[in-house]
């Protein structure tokens, strides 16, 4: 039995899809290339081209829309018109094969670092020397980038940094999971590198490459991540020594402890190295100017802010980082502003999310004075909001589309009436709620599928808001640099920018009905750290950090005992007149809509009773990581004895496949 697993296992550590008797082992392989491995890797033009390579597996917008696919999609933000299983306990199962227990992407960094560095070392590589350190900063980063990865989906795992030895045992030892404390400490290390190898300006010189700031804006990120993780998992199952803690189960895991000599220690160093990190790029990048025009006529000035996410090319906009092009004439495109003109492939803006966005004054729309208009219209909903949601919140009658062109077959020139019982992705409305992020008013970006504006990856406007929560949860105050950070985003955003009169305004319970990261643990959070992510949830809606953060601050407890229902636009006010009777069905096994008896608001999966749904999103602690697939035990244990392998499994899940997890 070993012996037919030992191909499964080069398969995992290799990163390959095909394997015959007749080649020589990939382990032992360099990555297909026309060129000899002896001569591959040898001046700087190969490096190079080897990490551009990598940069296909950073994050976008995707081919659609913003927010889609599991980053801001299927959280209290967004709603598509299916919901997860994982918010319908029993639904999500551990997988026969497959998973987030591989390792091709990491292999690729590792095969290029240990074939590189010596030759590095001794000067053996022919070019300009900087783009040669900076090509390889560049690998180090994209391998802290999937070992992070790694961290928010599995936890703990395992620490390869060369290519392996082909022989079964030498990977199945090498399957050995490192507590994640470790892990992260490793992807630190790696990003160091990463930052004092990289140029501050990356060689192409137009933001398509990384570049220092980029290294330490990810630190930032990963660095709040598990300090945040580890405070508010403290104690549970789900961190390093932790009651019940399944990595004490191995006996290479016995006696582990933390780097810094305690897990308190361990929070505090973590949120000392994001301040840091974080305060780097904010202070080195200005925040792309704001005028609050949103553009409804060719004699209205361009608003560079709302440009910023939609230009064709980004490199002109302080804050970007880092962004991804796109070339039609290549065919490298997408359809993002097509679906921006419409219900954003049928992925909706929830009421929470509408609901927590601040009046133009400071003021939560609860609060007395607010001058809140309600909610009967969505342009009672936009007025005297936050800029950015008079931004980016459509309304029927607006202008998409300002510069004809005949590439433009796919326009919706005029917003509609938002089409909610239209179920087909590429016209309907999940919510009524449709985002405005990403429209660009060219008509030549609605060739259907041949829109080439850019994708932002990276923004410095994130390292403003680590900052402020890291420097909150580390010292429990807002020092000077977190003030000024704080202001500078809510001026930009045309809010009042003193946001002491926000905190003192705030009302945790109602905030509950709006938005998970209310809570940490099942508790409420105090004020001041909640409106700091509240800053945070209403700067970077759709840009595919919102699962990462309700995962990090332990924000799903409370759905455990009280499902959370989901929620879109006020359908059941004046705004039903929109639609036909016969539009407006409910209370049938075909419902176009849900019932008014359930809630004013539209309910998206509440509309027949048959969605596992239908009485909420829950939740199960297991949840809070992802399952190893079953097939892994397998093949790293002795006679198929799943006790026998190195791996264990994460927490409430089985090592049995099609299993749900059991309570915690």
């Amino acid at each position: 039995m070993k012996k037919q697993y030992n191909i499964i296992l080069l398969l995992i550590f290799g990163g390959m899809t095909l394997l015959t008797s007749c080649e020589k082992d990939f382990l032992d392989r360099a990555p297909l290339s026309s060129i000899t491995p002896e001569a591959y890797l040898q001046d700087e033009s190969q490096l190079s081209a080897y990490a551009i390579e990598r940069y296909g597996t950073l994050p976008t917008h995707w081919q659609w829309s913003f927010g889609t696919f599991e980053i801001d999609n299927n959280t209290d933000n967004m709603a598509a018109f299916g919901y997860d299983n994982k918010y319908a306990p029993g639904q999500w199962k551990v997988g026969q094969t497959g998973g987030d227990w591989n390792f091709g992407n990491i292999y690729q960094t590792n095969y290029f670092l240990q074939t590189v560095i010596p030759r590095w070392e001794a000067g053996e590589i022919t070019g300009n020397p900087t783009n040669v350190e900076h090509y390889i900063g560049e690998i180090y980063f994209f391998r802290a980038w999937e070992y992070f990865q790694k961290v928010i989906a599995l936890g703990d795992f395992p620490i390869v940094t060369t290519t392996l030895e082909s022989d079964a045992q030498t990977l199945i030892e090498a399957s050995k999971r490192q507590p994640r404390t470790e892990v992260v400490r490793f992807i630190i290390s790696d990003l160091d590198k990463a930052i004092e190898l990289m140029l501050s300006t990356s060689p192409d010189g137009n933001q398509n490459r990384l570049n220092k700031a980029s290294a330490q804006l990810l630190k930032s990120r990963v660095t709040l991540y598990e300090g945040t993780w580890l405070k508010y998992f403290k104690n549970t199952a789900f961190v390093p020594n932790g009651p019940s803690w399944p990595g004490a189960e191995k006996d290479y895991n016995q006696g582990y402890q933390f780097q810094a000599g305690s897990i308190d220690a361990e929070i505090d160093w973590l949120l000392d190295q994001s301040m840091d990190a974080s305060a780097k790029v904010a202070d080195s990048y200005e925040l792309v100017p704001n005028n609050g025009i949103l553009k409804q006529s060719t004699n209205d000035p361009d608003n560079p802010y709302f440009d910023m996410f939609s230009a064709v090319d980004m490199s002109g906009f302080s804050e970007v980082l880092l962004w991804r092009r796109y070339d039609n004439g290549l065919g490298i495109s997408h359809n993002v502003p097509v679906y921006a003109s419409r219900g954003n492939h049928g992925v909706g803006l929830t009421r929470g999310m509408v609901d927590n966005y601040l009046m133009e004054n400071g003021l939560p729309i609860y609060a007395a004075g607010s001058g809140y208009q309600g909610d009967d219209y969505i342009s009672d909903v936009r007025e005297n909001r936050d800029g950015r949601l008079q931004l980016f919140l459509k309304e029927p009658g607006q202008i998409n589309t300002l510069f004809e062109s005949p590439l433009g077959t796919h326009c919706n020139e005029i917003e509609t009436i938002p089409e909610i019982t239209n179920t087909n992705v590429e016209q309907g409305y999940s919510t009524g709620y449709s985002i405005r992020k990403g429209l660009n008013y060219n008509a030549d970006q609605c060739a259907n599928g041949g829109g080439f504006t850019g994708a932002i990856v990276f923004r410095a406007t994130e390292a403003y808001l680590n900052y402020m929560e890291a420097s909150y949860e580390r010292n429990g105050t807002i020092d000077g640099k977190a003030t000024s950070y704080w202001r500078a985003i809510r001026n930009r955003a045309g809010v009042d920018p003193d946001f002491q009169k926000t905190i003192a305004n705030t009302q945790m319970q109602r905030e509950a009905e709006n938005d998970w990261g209310a809570y940490s643990a099942g508790q409420l959070i105090d004020p001041t750290l909640y409106n700091i992510r509240r800053e945070r949830r209403s700067e970077l809606l759709a840009e595919g950090l919102r699962w990462m953060d309700l995962k990090r601050w332990r924000a799903l407890d409370q759905l455990i005992t009280e499902p959370y229902h989901i929620e879109g636009f006020k359908l059941w006010g004046p705004m039903q007149e929109w639609y036909t009777d016969s539009q407006l069905t409910y209370g049938t096994a075909s419902s176009g809509v849900s019932s008014p008896a359930l809630s004013e608001y539209l309910r998206p999966y509440e509309k027949n009773g048959n969605e596992l749904v239908y009485g909420g999103y829950s939740w199960t602690m297991a949840h809070y990581l992802n399952p190893i697939a079953a097939e892994h035990f397998l093949i790293t244990s002795e006679g198929e004895n799943v006790s026998t392998s190195p791996i264990y499994q994460n927490p409430g899940w089985s090592t049995d496949a099609n299993t749900p997890p059991a309570d915690l």
